[in-house]
């Protein structure tokens, strides 16, 4: 009874024989009424046929013919006067007396039933009165042994009973196959998630239609795919952040056993306590970077949004930058609209260019350029951000928003940062119900296109 497959055939063979029982009991009902029916109309209109010859001649050859031709028949009849006094008769019965004692009413001119008890009784019986002159003159009484009545509902019964049967044994291999039917994708389900519980995530589930189960199956897919991912991406997460917390505190630490074990010059021990102050900052960057990121994951990323003027804003940050871009002979051009206003985060926001200019800065040549350009479509603003740097390869481009990944795999001190800076960004636009996407073509360039909602002039 563990087997999903056995509890809805049960299900389905108690319904379904349920409902073939009413049936088979409704149609055998209606079947044994209106058979006895026919019976009891055709021994009226046989009764009423020699009513009408008794009609037209009413004396004793005449009665005697009748009761002649029906000692031949399976039905008798009993023809009294009108006192019902016995006149003629197809059969000798005394079972034939308390019918007709029992006829005490007049009887009506189309006759009527005065036994229809076929079932414990042993005859089923009508009367026709005779009518010479308008005068009742006599009855008409005819019988039929219910035997045959009997016999014929038990033939009847046997079909029913035969019916009944096959229609149990097809209906019993019919759930079996239908049951199997639609458990068997359920199955193969139910072994794919075991099989992705167990970590192998490499499930092929079989097309079942575009029904439910097809649905079902799908997501499984899906979600499979997506736990292959997450769990790939989870071991390069541990592996990149083991390797970047390492590196700047094997430099700390063995920068520190220097300083502290030799006796150094002062100009030797500035410059360790440098790297050591330079890897501390890295470190701490990184474990912020970190700490923002698990906020995001959480949900708990909080967004302070203000009315800031962004051609001010934006001012701000390249002042803030054209210096760094000078030191390595690089050009830095911003354009934007006055008086442009936006509902944000401006620290956040601030996060959000510092890391692409930086990025601009760190991928491009000297004497390169690296364009902002602010354009208000609507309510929108749409921001470009575009260097003539080497670019990113395109079976890089749709991984750079992923966490630690670098399209510089050497890992150089010199490029490499924590590779947490384009995810952290694509979060914090996100953040801002915003949209991030990238084009670049290898040793051409590279353009970000940021779109923020609510802009105001």
């Amino acid at each position: 009874m563990k087997k999903l497959s056995v509890k809805l055939g049960i299900i389905f063979f108690i319904i379904i024989i349920g409902l073939e029982s009413f049936i088979f009991f409704y149609l055998h009902s209606s079947l044994v009424d209106s058979r006895v029916e026919e019976e009891l109309s055709e021994l009226q209109a046989r009764g009423n046929s020699h009513r009408a010859v008794l009609e037209m001649n009413f004396d004793p050859t005449t009665v005697n013919h009748i009761a002649l031709m029906e000692s031949e028949a399976d039905t008798d009849v009993v023809i009294t006067d009108s006192f019902f006094k016995f006149i003629g008769s197809s059969k000798q019965s005394i079972h034939f007396s308390k019918y007709i004692n029992q006829t005490i009413t007049t009887s009506p001119r189309k006759g009527k039933i005065i036994e229809d008890n076929w079932r414990e009784k042993p005859f089923i019986a009508t009367v026709s009165p005779i009518e010479v002159d308008g005068l009742t003159v006599g009855y008409v009484f005819m019988f039929q042994d219910t035997a045959s009545v009997q016999s014929l509902i038990m033939h009847l019964n046997e079909h029913f009973l035969l019916a009944g049967l096959i229609s149990v044994g097809l209906t019993f291999i019919i759930i079996v196959i239908l049951s199997k039917a639609l458990t068997k994708p359920l199955i193969e389900m139910k072994e794919a998630t075991s099989r992705m519980s167990n970590g192998d995530y490499s499930v092929s589930l079989p097309k079942t239609g575009k029904d439910e189960l097809g649905d079902l199956a799908h997501s499984i897919h899906l979600l499979a795919h997506q736990l292959d991912y997450l769990t790939k991406e989870r071991n390069e997460f541990l592996a990149s952040i083991s390797h970047e917390l390492r590196t700047p505190l094997t430099y700390i630490k063995g920068y520190t056993d220097i300083v502290h074990k030799r006796n150094l010059p002062r100009d030797e021990q500035e410059k360790y306590l440098g790297i050591i102050l330079e890897e501390t900052t890295r470190l701490s960057i990184l474990i912020k970077e970190l700490f923002d990121l698990a906020k995001f994951d959480q949900n708990t990323f909080v967004i302070q949004k203000k009315r800031i003027d962004f051609s001010e804003f934006l001012l701000k940050m390249e002042q803030k930058l054209l210096p760094a871009f000078i030191e390595k002979n690089m050009n830095l051009q911003v354009t934007c609209p006055p008086h442009l206003f936006l509902m944000a985060d401006p620290i956040r926001l601030e996060q959000i260019f510092l890391n692409l200019l930086d990025n601009a800065m760190k991928y491009s040549q000297h004497g390169t350029r690296t364009d902002l350009k602010v354009e208000k479509k609507g309510t929108n603003l749409h921001i470009t951000v575009t260097d003539n740097g080497k670019g990113i390869p395109e079976t890089d481009l749709p991984h750079i928003f992923s966490r630690f990944y670098r399209v510089d795999k050497s890992r150089t001190r010199a490029l490499g940062g924590s590779g947490l800076g384009l995810a952290i960004v694509k979060e914090l636009v996100h953040a801002h119900d915003g949209k991030i996407t990238v084009n670049s073509k290898e040793n051409i360039g590279t353009e970000f296109a940021i779109i923020l909602k609510g802009a105001t002039e």
